[in-house]
């Protein structure tokens, strides 16, 4: 057997009739093409997700920003309100009784809070660890 190419179809002038698109394309070029095409998507697919970090980034910033704001202007009412506690306690308590009352009830408050904090993150370092909760 010799390696020839198939004779084309041919009409009555002597013309090829209607050739596939892929009759003279070979297994080479159609790998070629698959690695061209995949050079192309990976490319995309970098800029795509390099925009995504980048937004992702902007967002970030803005959402911190607007996170630190908000926490001063949180800080500066609760300042408020316990100086306001203060007094308004002191005609009652006197201001040191005052003072110390409400003192202590931040203080007691602020224990009982960093206590449930500990045992949640307890839970999640036993998690982690596999011991169960």
């Amino acid at each position: 057997m010799q390696d020839e190419p198939l004779p084309h179809a041919q009409d009555g002038d002597g013309e090829p009739v209607g050739e596939s698109p892929r009759s003279g394309s070979s297994l080479t070029d159609d790998l070629v093409a698959l690695l061209d095409d995949g050079k192309t998507y990976l490319e995309a697919e970098k800029a795509y997700q390099k925009s995504r970090a980048i937004y992702a980034a902007h967002e970030s910033k803005s959402g911190i920003i607007h996170g630190l704001i908000a926490f001063a202007l949180i800080h500066t009412a609760l300042i408020g309100l316990v100086v306001g506690a203060v007094i308004a306690l002191a005609p009652i308590l006197t201001i040191w009784g005052a003072t110390a009352l409400v003192a202590g009830v931040l203080l007691i408050a602020g224990v009982v809070i960093a206590r449930k904090a500990l045992a949640h993150f307890r839970d999640v370092g036993s998690s982690f660890t596999g011991d169960g909760p």
